[in-house]
């Protein structure tokens, strides 16, 4: 395996790599022609960025081997999630690892705009004694307006309601029914902006947040009133920013994100004194860098190893304890959409069911592990990541259902597939399996045979009459190939099914001729 670090991702997260066995690649510098990140993706299995590198669509074209695009911190907006879905890409990000950083450094701005820390400091360095007109306020008592009371919103209310502020929130992201279940009350956006002192963001940039703070909803705030943006640039409308301060009705500001970063060096926001800026600084302490870096580690090398999924936005996650229990499961799965993939070569329809014990059982993985198996012997590159989109997108009917008799078993899955099979007949073809003593297929299209379904297996159909065996078993020998298995079961209906598990692959010109052996219907090589 091997991971690209670009943007200057802290060594301990790269030592954790290198540990796991894995390559590591640091790039000199941050990678911002799409181009030349698309070079140098090519043969890289995960690839981890901070803000600096973007990670476009484009670069992404020919990224075969790219299983994972890390990003050391939350913000996944310089990502093409949607491109990266598309391609099977994971995209994990590492919210928790700057956390306490990020409100820290929103308390600064703070008490930096309540106090004009920032033109005392410029004025006494320019051997003045700047006093007058510097004059401050006390945050106790003052009401903190926090958009967003996620992780990092929730730091910070609870920071300053420590130091005295009376605190409400606005979270675009919560049911109206949590308003009044936590110690910070919420308010509708345009009753916190007419209610709230100060005003700080805390909310990832999406579509729907761009300019959340639009010209109209600024001039709604209080007269006076100080906002602080230390979340993502794009959340406020920084052209109306600088009118309502120019005005007054805003009486000051601080930014850590810009709608263009690196802010241009003739940017008006630069100019203005009532503004207090610092360049993107939020995650930026020593503690953070290391934490996001080894959490984006530990996520990125458990998820390739064992399928476990934490902090991935295109993913269900799937904690670690939850992936020890489905983890056993993933061969099993792998191996029956291969299988179902020869019985059915073009399905219309697949349906699972998990019987049997289900507690605590996840099945969201083990469902898109299954099909992106099962499509995967098609063109284009299908993991679980896109696997229900490319499901959807080439007409395959995917339906799941839980719980019931396990037939016997303690856990059972049983997959319903329809389609055509190879000579484009329409088919129903039915496997059941088990993880019981081993992993192996219990049953075939309603007939008991056992097999293992990750050995080498000839799938036979064939007429149920005496020397059926013998003759098939006659021209494998004759072809150097040792039977390890044979399982055979009636069906009832004039033909049997048989599972034929052998020492080595066949080759096609040896398939074609046990195809061609009077009695045999069909008969497929897993």
């Amino acid at each position: 395996m091997k991971v690209l670090a670009c943007d200057g991702i802290h060594e301990d997260g790269l030592e954790m790599f290198r540990h796991a066995g894995w390559d590591v690649e640091v790039a000199p510098e941050p990678i911002k022609d799409p181009a030349v990140l698309a070079t140098a993706l090519a043969g890289v299995d995960a690839v981890l960025v901070r803000s600096a590198t973007r990670v476009p669509a484009e670069a992404l074209a020919q990224a075969t081997r790219l299983k994972v695009i890390g990003r050391a911190g939350a913000g996944v907006d310089t990502i093409d999630v949607d491109a990266a879905t598309a391609r099977g890409i994971a995209v994990m990000n590492a919210p928790d690892g700057n956390t306490l950083a990020a409100a820290e450094h929103a308390i600064a701005l703070l008490f930096a705009l309540a106090r004009h820390i920032p033109k005392a400091d410029a004025g006494m360095k320019a051997g003045q004694w700047p006093k007058n007109g510097l004059t401050g306020f006390e945050l106790e008592g003052k009401r903190l307006g926090v958009i967003g009371l996620g992780r990092i919103g929730g730091t910070m209310a609870r920071k300053a309601q420590g130091i005295g502020m009376e605190v409400a929130a606005y979270d675009p992201f919560l049911p109206a029914s949590a308003a009044g279940k936590g110690s910070v009350p919420l308010m509708s956006l345009d009753e916190l902006l007419a209610w709230a002192d100060i005003v700080t963001l805390h909310i990832p940039r999406t579509k729907e947040t761009t300019n959340l703070l639009s010209e109209a909803r600024m001039r709604a705030m209080k007269p006076g009133a100080l906002l602080i943006n230390a979340a993502r640039g794009g959340l406020v409308d920084e052209a109306a920013l600088l009118r309502l301060l120019d005005e007054g009705h805003i009486a000051g500001a601080a930014l850590d994100t810009f709608v263009t970063e690196p802010l241009a060096s003739d940017s008006q926001l630069r100019n203005h004194p009532n503004l207090v800026l610092t360049p993107h600084l939020g995650a930026s302490t020593s503690e953070a860098q290391q934490a996001v870096s080894t959490i984006l580690a530990r996520q990125i090398i458990d998820f390739v190893g064992t399928g476990a999924v934490a902090g991935c936005v295109n993913l269900p996650p799937l904690t670690a304890e939850a992936a020890r229990e489905v983890g056993p499961w993933m061969p099993l799965m792998t191996a029956l959409g291969r299988v179902a993939s020869r019985l059915v070569p073009a399905p219309t329809r697949l349906h699972i069911r998990y019987a049997g014990r289900t507690d605590g059982l996840d099945t969201r993985p083990l469902t898109r592990l299954l099909v992106s198996s099962l499509l995967g012997a098609a063109s284009g590159r299908v993991t679980p990541v896109n696997a229900l989109q490319e499901a959807a997108s080439r007409g395959l009917e995917v339906s799941e259902t839980i719980g019931g008799e396990g037939d016997g078993y303690d856990r059972l899955v049983r997959l319903a597939v329809d389609g055509q099979d190879d000579r484009g007949r329409t088919v129903h073809r039915e496997i059941d399996a088990t993880l019981h003593r081993a992993p192996r297929v219990v049953a075939l299209d309603g007939v008991e045979i056992e097999f293992d379904p990750l050995a080498h297996v000839l799938l036979m159909r064939n007429e149920d009459r005496p020397g059926m065996v013998g003759t098939v078993g006659s021209q494998l020998g004759a072809a150097g190939i040792n039977i390890i298995n044979f399982a055979l079961g009636a069906a009832g209906d004039g033909y049997a099914r048989a599972a034929i598990t052998i020492d080595r692959e066949i080759d096609d010109d040896q398939l074609a001729l046990l195809r061609a052996t009077p009695g045999v219907f069909s008969i497929q090589q897993v």
